[in-house]
């Protein structure tokens, strides 16, 4: 293997290695941002992502909700709860009473945050007014407009096309020097 060659590869493993470390390394901050959601029953989802990436918020979020039906009742507040079908999903530790709630679900940790939504909780268990009534889930609410920016990956992807491209190259090189008569090998 020729000097030109050596040194294109020991380049490209090194920046392999430099962008295979680099995500373990990046950590999450600042603000977050809520989605919340009726199950169609009497449960509400709450979704918890980085407002500056929208990546799932992993650490252990500190939140709870309280509510108000339009007929005056009301409910909480109630603690959320990790959900066993997501790692930034939570919901309801007691079921939300039947009715139309306008519910407030505020977070205090890894940041504050805090969205008011209208959610409508149905008995699922009641045969004929659920029959009746179309159970899908609720569009859920979130706490900021979504961004208009343009995503180009993350920086592994990145990376890899990146280092992809250097291999195009090192090989074109290598090939264009096997072709020339009086270079050296």
């Amino acid at each position: 293997m020729n000097k030109t060659l050596r040194y294109v590869m020991t380049l490209l493993l090194a920046g392999l290695v430099l962008m295979l470390g680099a995500p373990a390394a990046s950590a999450h901050e600042g603000p977050i941002k809520l989605e919340v959601a009726g199950d169609g029953g009497q449960n509400v989802n709450v979704l918890a992502t980085w407002k500056e990436d929208g990546h799932p918020v992993t650490e252990i979020v500190e939140a709870t909700l309280v509510a108000t039906s339009t007929d005056g009742r009301s409910f909480g507040p109630v603690p959320l709860r990790s959900s066993p079908e997501g790692q930034n999903l939570y919901h309801l530790a007691e079921p939300l009473p039947a009715g139309e709630w306008k519910v407030t679900v505020t977070a205090t940790e890894p940041s504050k945050a805090s969205l008011t939504t209208k959610v409508n909780a149905r008995d699922i268990a009641a045969g004929s007014a659920a029959a009746a009534a179309p159970l899908g889930p609720e569009r859920p609410a979130t706490a900021s407009a979504q961004d208009a920016g343009v995503s180009f990956g993350t920086p592994l992807q990145i990376g890899v096309i990146a280092l992809a491209a250097l291999a195009a190259v090192a090989v074109g090189i290598a090939l264009i020097r096997r072709g020339r008569p009086g270079i050296r090998r």
